[in-house]
């Protein structure tokens, strides 16, 4: 069989498993005959040819809340002496928790604090550093990458407000750099526990709500930055949404005998905050679109014996016509070919 014969059936093959299409292969010993012959029966049933915009969508669960979750881990040995409550929001200068009644202050940078920081450190933490403690008030020293004696002036001001040792050095675990204003999500320790280096004290989001999607890897297309999506939240109504960040994380396999899971994260910026969080959504992705295009229902396709897809014109009389096709969606596809226009009746099978 020609490759082109074997490609036509195999799509409406795929589409009559799925229920969309209803398809007739029509058997004729001479292929010329596709568009000269008149005497054929008339279908039960007709549809119009339509000129429109056919958008090609794909819905998935979504979960309506603050956005990707981060761990806050002490930098320092000792106890926890004060913690937030769960859901407050914190901004920049505020306390995220305390170890030995000394607080690990919010400053806003997308690096996060790795270091210690000192004079002839450089870098873009110092200069993270120094944007938020003129952010703060602090003043007398250039904001650069560059921790000079007038930094460490500036910092000594800020340990004496903040309540720690005045030396001009900016110690692990003084600091934690967040992308901005923080809500706390959960806590992962109590008032008087004793912590270490690396445990996680509690979990924090964004203060903006968000809806997180997680996207099997083969849904690949729908992940673009700063795509537009709509969102259905549990009141029915539809709010507009934009794919903000996009990452990949590997979800571990269930047994010893599976393979783990690549998966797509998303997280969706909406554009109505007041909706009630947490809760089930349902995200709307245009996976692609195509305007001013003509379209007929699916169902009045018909797979043609030499390769190709045809439809059953009517009108004064009935012929089969070859037709090209383009994109399906929602029940329609895209089609063009000779003596195809808006208007043409096409026959669709009961």
């Amino acid at each position: 069989m020609p490759r082109r014969n074997r490609r036509a059936l195999m799509v409406v093959a795929m589409l009559a498993a799925s229920g969309v299409l209803t398809a007739v292969l029509l058997t004729r010993s001479d292929s010329s005959q596709a568009t000269d012959k008149k005497a054929v029966d008339l279908p039960p049933n007709t549809a119009k040819v339509t000129r429109q915009t056919l958008t090609d969508t794909e819905t998935v669960d979504g979960e309506l809340g603050y956005g990707t979750t981060t761990a806050a881990a002490s930098r320092t040995p000792g106890t926890i002496t004060w913690l937030p409550d769960s859901g407050q929001a914190l901004s920049r200068g505020q306390a995220l928790f305390k170890v030995n009644n000394k607080p690990t202050s919010i400053m806003y940078g997308a690096l996060p604090a790795y270091r210690r920081l000192a004079v002839d450190s450089e870098g873009q933490d110092v200069r993270q550093l120094e944007q938020n403690l003129k952010a703060l008030g602090y003043t007398g020293f250039t904001v650069d990458d560059e921790y000079t004696s007038a930094t460490a002036s500036a910092v000594e001001e800020w340990q004496e407000d903040r309540g720690l040792d005045e030396t001009g050095v900016v110690e692990l675990g003084q600091v934690v750099f967040t992308g901005g204003p923080v809500r706390v999500d959960s806590l992962s320790a109590q008032e008087g526990a004793p912590t270490a280096p690396g445990q996680t004290v509690l979990t924090y989001t964004g203060t903006t709500k968000a809806v997180t999607v997680e996207l099997d890897a083969a849904d690949q297309r729908l992940a673009k930055r700063n795509g537009n999506v709509s969102v259905t939240l549990p009141d029915d109504s539809t709010v507009a949404g934009r794919i903000d960040e996009v990452s990949t994380k590997i979800v571990p396999a269930e047994s010893p005998d599976k393979e783990p899971e690549t998966k797509i994260e998303l997280v969706v910026a909406i554009s109505n905050q007041k909706a009630a969080a947490p809760a089930s959504v349902d995200v709307v992705f245009t996976a692609s679109e195509r305007k001013n295009v003509l379209t007929v229902p699916v169902a009045a396709l018909l797979a043609l014996q030499e390769g190709g897809f045809g439809v059953q014109v009517t009108g004064t009389g009935s012929q089969y016509t070859p037709v090209k096709t383009g994109m399906f969606a929602n029940g329609r596809v895209e089609i063009s070919g000779a003596g195809i226009a808006a208007g043409v009746s096409v026959g669709v099978p009961k």
